[in-house]
Formats: C-alpha cells, sequence, structure tokens
C-alpha cells in the first residue's frame, strides 16, 4: 500500500542525523519566497466531478494553504478539460481518476472535494470519513433523509471535518436584501418584530427558483457517449436507459438524483432562515404544498410549499405564479415586517441594531478547522438540519400531500409512503457502502 506523505515525513524525522529541520522563515529565504509554506503544512485536495462547479473558478484552484492534486469524473471528456486547465492554471499534472474510490483511498489525498450530482453524495462522504479524509460537500448535502444521517455517523465515528458548501449563512448579501446575514439575525433575537414569524423565500426578495429543472416525460432511449461510464454515473440510481436529459447539466430534473430547483436551490436558501430563526437543532413539524401532481420519474413544478415548526414560525416557499405578486415582506411577525433592501417599519431599525450585541462569531475558514480540528460554521450537523427540511418538502412534493414530521425520531407521522422516501433502495454494491 503507497505509504501516507505525511507518515512518511514523521517516520523521517525519527532518524537522528539524517535530516535538519530549518524554521520556516529560513526555508523561505532559501527559496527566495517569504511566504514559504513547508509540505507537511499544506493541505491537498482532490476533486470528485469536474464537469461543473468542481471545474469552476471558485473551486478549481491551488494555493500556498491547500494543493489540486487529483481529480476524477465518469466522462472522460470532462476529466480531460480538467487536466488540461490544471497543467494550463497551475502548471503540474494533477492525478487522473476514474474511479472515485481510488481518488478518496489516495494517499496523498487530504480533502475530498464532492462535486458530484447529489445522489452520490452520501456514498462518497461516508467512505471518504470512513478513508480517513475530511470532506468538502456540494449542495444538497444528500437527496434522502437517511443519507445526511449515514454521514453524521460517519463524520463522528471517524472523527473528521465536514464543510458544506453553501454559505449564505456567514457572508454574501442574498434575497436581494441588500445585506449580509447578522443584522437579520440581530433583529430576530432582539425579538422587536415579534414571535412567530414568517419568513418568504420568493421573486419578490431577489430569488427565482428555478422551475426549468424539470425532468421530461417518456424519454426515448438513446446510445452511451464512448467516453461517459453511464453505469458508474448511475450508480447507486434505480437503472434507466440512458438519455441525455438524465445527466450533466440536466440531471436535477428526475427524482433518482435530485429534486428539481428545490434539491437544487432549496438548501442556499433554507440554510440561513433556520439560522435566524435560530432553527439549527431543530426541523418543522408540518409541510404542505400547493403543486400539480408530480411524475414518477420526472420532477414537475410547484406553486407554494409551506413548512410550520412547532412553535409556529413559517418558512414559505413562493414558486410559479408568485413573480409578479409585488411587494411582500420577506420577514414578517406580530410587531415588524422586513422588506427588500432591508426596509423595516421598525423605525431607527439600524440605530437599534447598533446598540445590540453581534452574533457568537463562527468559524468559517474549513482550511483552518481542518488544521485545527474545528467545526465549521456549517458542518455536518447544521447541514444534515437544513437538507432535511429540504428533503421534507421533496417527500410532500413527490407525494403531493400535507405531511406531519417528528424532530425526535426524525420520522413522518402516520404516513408510511413518507417514511419509504427516508431510507431509499440502492443498486448493489452500492448500498455496502453505507453500513456503518
Amino acid at each position: 500500500m503507497a505509504q501516507n506523505r505525511r507518515d512518511f515525513i514523521k517516520k523521517a524525522g525519527l532518524g537522528i542525523g539524517l535530516f535538519t529541520i530549518l524554521p520556516r522563515e529560513v526555508m523561505g529565504k532559501l527559496n527566495g519566497n517569504t511566504n514559504y509554506v513547508a509540505p507537511s503544512d499544506q493541505l491537498t485536495r482532490g476533486i470528485i466531478g469536474v464537469g461543473g462547479i468542481g471545474r469552476s473558478k471558485y473551486h478549481f484552484m491551488s494555493d500556498e494553504k491547500c494543493r489540486l492534486v487529483a481529480v476524477c469524473d465518469v466522462d472522460q471528456n470532462h476529466l480531460n478539460l480538467a487536466l488540461e486547465k490544471g497543467k494550463k492554471q497551475f502548471g503540474t499534472n494533477l492525478q487522473p481518476y476514474h474511479d472515485w474510490r481510488d481518488l478518496v483511498h489516495d494517499p496523498n489525498v487530504d480533502i475530498v472535494h464532492i462535486a458530484t450530482p447529489p445522489h452520490w453524495h452520501g456514498i462518497m462522504a461516508v467512505e471518504a470519513a470512513r478513508s480517513g479524509k475530511d470532506i468538502f460537500c456540494e449542495k444538497p448535502m444528500t437527496r434522502t433523509i437517511g443519507e445526511s444521517q449515514k454521514i453524521l455517523k460517519a463524520v463522528h465515528d471517524y472523527g473528521r471535518m465536514f464543510r458544506l458548501d453553501t454559505w449564505f449563512r456567514f457572508k454574501d448579501t442574498f434575497y436581494g436584501l441588500g445585506t449580509t446575514v447578522e443584522p437579520l439575525k440581530k433583529l430576530v433575537d432582539s425579538g422587536l418584530l415579534g414571535w412567530p414569524l414568517t419568513v418568504r423565500i420568493s421573486g419578490a426578495t431577489g430569488f427565482a427558483w428555478k422551475f426549468f429543472w424539470t425532468g421530461k416525460e417518456n424519454l426515448v432511449p438513446q446510445p452511451i457517449p464512448k467516453e461517459l461510464d453511464y453505469d458508474m454515473w448511475l450508480g447507486p440510481a434505480p437503472y434507466k436507459p440512458y438519455n441525455p436529459h438524465r445527466v450533466h447539466q440536466t440531471f436535477r430534473g428526475y427524482w433518482d438524483y435530485d429534486s428539481g430547483g428545490l434539491g437544487d436551490m432549496g438548501q442556499h436558501y433554507i440554510d440561513p432562515v433556520q439560522y435566524i430563526l435560530g432553527k439549527d437543532d431543530t426541523f418543522p413539524v408540518k409541510v404542505e404544498v400547493d403543486a400539480p401532481q408530480q411524475h414518477s420519474d420526472a420532477v414537475g413544478t410547484w406553486r407554494s410549499i409551506t413548512y410550520t415548526y412547532e412553535d409556529g414560525c413559517k418558512i414559505i416557499l413562493e414558486g410559479e405564479g408568485f413573480e409578479s405578486k409585488g411587494k411582500v415582506p420577506y420577514i414578517e411577525g406580530p410587531k415588524g415586517k422586513v422588506y427588500k433592501g432591508f426596509e423595516c417599519t421598525i423605525p431607527n431599525v439600524m440605530d437599534v441594531l447598533s446598540e445590540l450585541p453581534d452574533p457568537a462569531p463562527r468559524h468559517t475558514d474549513f482550511l483552518e478547522c481542518v488544521k485545527n480540528r474545528q467545526h465549521f460554521a456549517l458542518d455536518e450537523i447544521i447541514g444534515h438540519h437544513s437538507c432535511t427540511v429540504v428533503n421534507i418538502g421533496a417527500a410532500a412534493l413527490r407525494l403531493g400531500r400535507t405531511l406531519h414530521f417528528d424532530p425526535k425520531t426524525e420520522r413522518f407521522i402516520g404516513d408510511d409512503a413518507a417514511n419509504l422516501l427516508i431510507n431509499q433502495p440502492m443498486r448493489a454494491p452500492w448500498a455496502d457502502y453505507m453500513k456503518l
């Protein structure tokens, strides 16, 4: 078995007289680089899935803190493009992999970045944790409730660090409100808006759901392109004949791999609301849907999805038909409202907020979290909660009815069909990778 880079360094260091250990600043001067980072201090990363976000400018990068060393894809064209980009952008040869397991087990990879379709996230994250890797996972965390429960257990059992890649809870403006999350969090915590609160996520507040992440019914089977390993692309998903609309940029329109616009963007926008409302440790108790009957294979559109928490707080996702509704509040309570642009019915709200304490600090540098073994601001625990909110909605949408959920057992109440969606069957041999 290949020897781990860090293990080699540690063992070599035991040989007295073999090496002279020099301080970083001395090595920097010898190399003409005052920002020198010792190889043993530089983290390494491998990306699984380089057809879209994995090859974007936000993630396809190397620097002195973390070096990209490996890429994996089941589409040879995607893999070739990533290798060419690595050579041009970094001047180095990245290690290519066709089978994601080879990347996960590569001893030279510290962090596994999962940028595949969501039906792979659970299996890959669990195996990465089992292999001693830290994990950077794209949203949604998983496409089922049971899969994110397994990630929780694996990350805990194997002592790994986990980051979910959605950032609105700790940076960037969102919802067209012209503010980061902190002032909203302070306002809600102050009680000035009253309680319970209703949060509306709609086009009127700067967010347009991707309604066209929908599937097509009665797809005609087509020949599989020679560059694509379609069986490996499907992985744990049920076998369906190949059609280009099932894979790559349009896969989100099929229940086997995601849940349309809800799965694609839902966690981006629900996660910060969980934080604002102080719901990071719980779930809604009811979800209601207003939508056409969904197809068994292809995801369709919907008009609204309404989540209700035990204390009466609500999150309302406003979809098709709400685009021109006009001025609606983003957050509404019995004592006040907040609109787009952080327009608030409370007089001099910014002056009031300036006198209030800031929210507790959070760890938002994942590389530092990996080095110091500190939980990231959006770790597997918080990620599981906001992803489960998405998946509760997906279950209600798929079944076309109101569902009641028990936050303690994480099961649907009195609905066997809904509970079957928590842990969905997987094709062999992939279910074995989820056994813990």
